[in-house]
């Protein structure tokens, strides 16, 4: 039986003293690829921040497996333009991912850096780890950010918004990535997004939120379902 990671149960948050989630319940487990959809500010971005620890709960709890609280969580968050024009190299950028587990250490070890490499193979920016982060792509920094988040967990990645900005070429060539990390690692996936067609492609189970859980269950329930329906216009086929 697969190992349970994170339980919510019923959770409220609020977000700038305004309700941002009312009794959210759902359980995420290893191997889930969880996409989490709905419209703007119904409170995607803001569970994830609960899921993390840095935003408190208001009502109900979180409860995250103690593993995953020791070993660290892999988080891409939405990008802000100051972090695209962060000054520093692709290989800085993807070790400081291992900052967690340096704890008050002066420097990295050689397995944190080994670790970083091998992430950089993974998302194939290695051959670019010297160019300066601010001079790449929307794609290619996207690419080094995934792999910082690997260096900091990488059995369950976080990813808000991952493909926003980039073009629908790029984005799918990421979504496929984040695909390979989930079937071929074993990496649990929970994924906020707007690209429900994306979404719809690549997870295992959907939560629709609109302030409180709309669904939540299989990608192939919710495409039954009536909010899946409403959400999707109806003419989408697995």
């Amino acid at each position: 039986m697969a190992k349970l990671l994170i339980s919510c149960k019923e959770l409220s948050m609020s977000y700038e003293n305004r309700a941002a989630l009312e009794d959210v319940n759902f359980d995420v487990y290893e191997g889930d690829y969880v996409c989490i959809v709905g419209e703007n500010g119904s409170g995607k971005s803001t569970l994830l921040k609960g899921i993390l620890g840095l935003m408190p709960a208001r009502g109900g709890g979180i409860t995250v497996n103690a593993g995953l609280r020791k070993n660290g969580i892999g988080y891409l968050p939405q990008q802000t333009q100051a972090q695209k024009d962060f000054p520093a190299s692709v290989f800085e950028v993807v070790l400081s991912g291992c900052r967690a587990k340096r704890g008050l250490r002066p420097f990295y070890t050689k397995a944190e850096k080994e670790l970083a490499r091998q992430n950089m193979d993974t998302l194939h920016v290695r051959g670019i780890g010297r160019r300066s982060f601010r001079e790449l792509s929307g794609g290619q920094q996207q690419r080094v950010l995934l792999a910082r988040a690997l260096c900091a967990g990488g059995s369950l990645l976080l990813l808000d918004e991952p493909g926003a900005g980039l073009d629908p070429l790029v984005s799918a060539e990421l979504y496929s990535v984040i695909s390979r990390l989930h079937a071929d690692r074993g990496v649990t996936v929970i994924m906020v997004t707007h690209d429900v067609r994306g979404a719809l492609k690549h997870a295992n189970k959907i939560l629709h939120l609109d302030a409180g859980v709309e669904f939540f269950g299989t990608t192939a329930d919710y495409l039954a379902s009536a909010v899946g329906k409403r959400f999707t216009g109806g003419d989408w086929h697995a």
